[in-house]
């Protein structure tokens, strides 16, 4: 195995790969949408490190020094547009990091919050969460040192990384579905085991994704070895992962359905069973909002043509990254921070919160203590003493519950 002596290099133009001492390696011309060539640009590796081009660009590849610099020009026109795409992204999924965070942390330390469909809502927040952090190990693997990056030379922590983001992706549509189903148990049958769906729940929600991403990512590594799997040459093994999204967001719109067919009737009933259902509504128009805003997001986005022309794939990348990095802090406000039940246990606990400081803050005028003469009702109150005020005796306030 012959040592390496230069490392590879990006030089605006080309990707030159490690080289051995006294190594000549040679390199293609670079091709662009206004210019074609078929010639062959050389460096040597030396003792110095590499050396300039032997044969410039202009003559080696038969074009005007003029091209070369609209060429480098709009290579630094599109490194720009994705240095501002990554940071619109990523301040998306810090943002909703932020918030399904929050969101977890009240549903957790609110015990009147604690219930099935909170956990199945808790369950749904750490998928997103996971997402997010995913894509944050991606980027720092493959944008702190750019010539990785633009040179095509991935490790295969970027690969796996890439299989867990597709991991929780495939846990959002999981859990969105569980969603439904829930929803669709509440409204059609009046008794069931919650603590078993539950469990059901979790299993499934969290291990089919596994098992599709296994075959996928065995796929991927016999079939498709490139980049860091995010090359879609062969389409096929993309359907791997496509398949089961659109069956979960068939099947959402299926269980809707059903919802919305048995609240009609529900409606032509009597007032108690109608009110029985009216607790449900904005869970019920939640969830149908994130099953219509994910389902139309993936329906577009996924069959999006492998070759387009270059603006149109700008503008469909940026929006579908736009929508993509901030599903997780759209569910957080749909689900937490507007849902009712929740804005009423944080209302009780900040006036709570307010009493009590009120009541520590104010001065103590008098001290008291429960009379051990045998009556239960009455304690005495011992005031300042003044000439010719006998001592009080006073019924006992109650004590407000808050």
């Amino acid at each position: 195995c012959t040592p390496v002596y230069c490392k590879g290099m990006w030089d605006d133009l080309n990707c030159w790969p490690p080289a051995s001492l006294g190594e000549t390696v040679p390199q293609p011309c670079p091709n662009h949408e206004f210019f074609h060539s078929q010639g062959t640009v050389h460096r040597n590796c030396t003792a110095s490190g590499w050396t300039d081009l032997l044969i410039p660009h202009e003559d080696a590849c038969t074009y005007t020094f003029n091209e070369t610099l609209h060429f480098i020009g709009e290579s630094l026109d599109s490194y720009w547009y994705f240095t501002y795409v990554k940071t619109m992204y990523t301040i998306g999924y810090a943002l909703s990091l932020v918030a399904l965070t929050v969101a977890i942390a009240i549903f957790l330390f609110s015990r009147k919050l604690h219930c099935t469909r909170n956990y199945i809502h808790i369950q749904m927040f750490v998928s997103f969460i996971l997402r997010a952090i995913f894509i944050f190990i991606r980027d720092s693997l493959l944008f702190t040192n750019e010539e990785l990056y633009l040179c095509d030379y991935y490790p295969v922590a970027c690969k796996v990384v890439l299989m867990f983001s597709n991991y929780a992706i495939l846990a959002n549509y999981s859990w969105l579905l569980v969603e439904a189903h829930f929803l669709f148990t509440l409204v059609s049958r009046s008794f069931f085991s919650l603590r078993k769906h539950f469990t059901w729940y979790i299993i499934l929600s969290w291990g089919l994704p596994g098992v599709v991403i296994i075959f996928w990512g065995s796929a991927k590594y016999l079939y498709e070895d490139e980049g860091c799997w995010e090359t879609r040459t062969h389409a096929w093994i993309w359907w791997i992962l496509r398949v089961p999204v659109l069956l979960t967001i068939s099947m959402n719109v299926v269980f809707f359905v059903g919802i919305l067919r048995i609240l009609v009737s529900k409606l032509r009933t009597s007032d108690a069973q109608r009110n029985e259902f009216t607790q449900y509504k904005k869970l019920i128009k939640s969830t149908f909002f994130l099953v219509a805003l994910f389902g139309l997001h993936y329906i577009l986005f996924v069959f999006l043509p492998v070759e387009v022309n270059s603006w149109v794939f700008k503008i469909w990348t940026f929006a579908e990254l736009a929508l993509s990095s901030t599903q997780g802090f759209v569910v957080a406000m749909l689900y937490c921070f507007i849902n009712g039940e929740v804005q009423h246990e944080l209302k009780r606990r900040w006036r709570r919160w307010m009493l009590s400081r009120d009541l520590a803050s104010r001065p103590r005028r008098h001290h008291s203590f429960v009379s051990h003469s045998g009556c239960p009702h009455t304690h005495v109150s011992l005031l300042p003493y003044t000439p010719g005020s006998p001592a009080t005796i006073e019924p006992a306030r109650d004590t407000v519950n808050m």
